[in-house]
């Protein structure tokens, strides 16, 4: 009878001792925290959106400008009229050559335009905390790639010693079946049967390396390291107890949820926005001066001036009426987009909850499977010996063995990879929620250093990550604003 090494004692996805050098699935987390191109690119996107709340604060400061001029006049002016000695009248020529300066500051400051500061500011405001909410989003699609690259990689390694060990199983079986073909016990067909299947063995073990290396580079390109010994994770342990639990909770907390109802916000402001255009615009100006020569040489002219400009807007053209019938459809779109999210959201949870439960139930199911698979080979083995059963019995069974063992492998990551989708659906999977030891990016640093900056064009803060006490789910309210 026909060796065979116990493969199945290394499928252990749920539990197992960690090895000397063990990567593991919190170490992957946090290379890609600090690393993933994906990841910083939306920090950047995020610290560039909060670039907005100043740019529209700027609407209440004042704006100061200089102006200076210098020249040198030289011409002729000529005089008519002039009475001469005889009585008569004529002309006279004065020739003018001087230098001319004048210099002046202007400040003006926006008084009233229709509400449209305070409009621009609370949609800018709006959109930092939409960022913010996307921000959250993507860490936890990243976080999602990682877990499907880390736990694809060690299926495609189960995979492969499974198929290496059918493979010289199918080895040795062909051995004892030559040496049996050989006394006369079975025919040539038997031993032909053997080579196929040990032909088609061996071709599943370079389908099964190529697989293997697929997964192996899809991890590098996600976490940014290669995978090493790679330690199977347990299935993430879920703050809710059933599927309505779960879907109530990703209604509300989900991050696409959560940056709809932030848009559909900015886009409400953005229709007060657009009719400020509308609106009387009252400004103040105040002015100081001074001119040298400007009329005449020696001429010095100082002086200061305060105008009130009001501005009433009668017809434009049409397009600020187009601008408000715009902002008011953009404005029901990101109503929508609040129901399609949480729609969205909450088939997410559902589907995912369902996936798991069924991988755990399944999972047990082919454990029995295996189970009796084993025993079957082990008689279809004994009875072909005597001749009750033939070489293709074998194969099948051998085969039916195969495919199980496959099949748990298959489920134990999807199990992982099921726990793990309900808590992205859930927003529930950031670096806080899965407890990474790692700095934390805080996404309030760089708004905090802005909101108020008033000039300057440098980066304010010199390290936007901030510790384990912030990260950007705990800063989704109006109150960091």
């Amino acid at each position: 009878m026909v060796s065979r090494i116990s493969i199945l004692i290394g499928l252990g996805f749920l539990a197992s001792a960690l090895p000397a050098s063990a990567q593991t699935l919190e170490q992957s987390l946090a290379a890609a925290y600090a690393n993933n191109p994906t990841l910083q690119s939306e920090r950047a996107n995020l610290r560039a959106t909060d670039e907005g709340v100043p740019a529209a604060l700027a609407g209440w400061r004042p704006t100061v400008t200089l102006q200076g001029t210098a020249g040198y006049i030289q011409g002729n002016a000529v005089a008519s009229g002039s009475t001469l000695g005889n009585g008569g009248t004529g002309t006279s020529t004065l020739t003018e050559n001087r230098d001319v300066a004048s210099v002046g500051a202007t400040i003006t400051e926006n008084v009233y335009n229709g509400g449209g500061t305070k409009a621009a500011t609370a949609q800018a405001k709006n959109k930092v905390m939409a960022e913010r909410a996307n921000l959250i989003n993507v860490e936890q699609t990243v976080f999602s790639n990682v877990v499907q690259a880390y736990v694809t990689v060690i299926e495609d390694q189960q995979l492969l010693a499974l198929a290496i060990n059918n493979a010289q199983v199918l080895k040795e079986q062909l051995k004892a079946t030559q040496d049996r073909f050989s006394v006369g016990e079975i025919t040539r067909t038997d031993v032909a049967q053997s080579e196929s299947a040990l032909a088609q063995a061996e071709a599943e073990v370079q389908t099964a390396r190529g697989t293997l290396q697929t997964s192996r580079a899809q991890f590098r390109a996600v976490v940014g390291l290669e995978p090493a010994k790679l330690t199977p994770p347990q299935p993430m342990a879920l703050p809710v107890q059933n599927k309505k639990q779960a879907a109530d909770y990703a209604a509300n907390n989900n991050p696409l949820v959560v940056q709809a109802l932030f848009t559909q916000a900015s886009s409400a402001d953005g229709v007060n926005v657009a009719w400020a255009k509308l609106m009387p615009q009252l400004s103040l100006e105040g002015t100081v001066y001074k001119q040298i020569n400007q009329s005449e040489s020696g001429y010095v002219s100082n002086g200061a001036e305060v105008l009130a400009q009001l501005t009433v807007p009668i017809y434009q053209g049409g397009s600020e009426y187009a601008a408000i019938r715009q902002a008011v459809q953009q404005r029901e779109y990101s109503r929508q987009q609040v129901e399609l999210q949480r729609r969205t959201a909450i088939q997410n949870a559902e589907q995912y909850w369902e996936t798991l439960v069924a991988t755990r139930a399944t999972i047990t199911s082919t454990r029995a499977e295996i189970a009796a698979n084993e025993i079957a080979l082990d008689g279809t083995e004994r009875e072909a010996i005597v001749g009750s059963r033939t070489t293709l019995d074998v194969l099948n069974a051998q085969q039916l063995l195969l495919q199980s063992q496959v099949t748990l492998v298959q489920n134990l990551a999807n199990l992982v990879i099921a726990s793990y989708n309900v808590a992205t659906a859930m927003g529930r999977f950031t670096a806080r929620d899965v407890g990474l030891h790692v700095p934390l990016y805080d996404d309030t640093t760089y708004y905090n250093a802005v909101k108020n900056a008033w000039a300057g064009t440098g980066d304010p803060t010199a390290n936007t990550v901030g510790d384990a006490n912030g990260s950007p789910s705990d800063n989704l309210s109006n109150n960091n604003q």
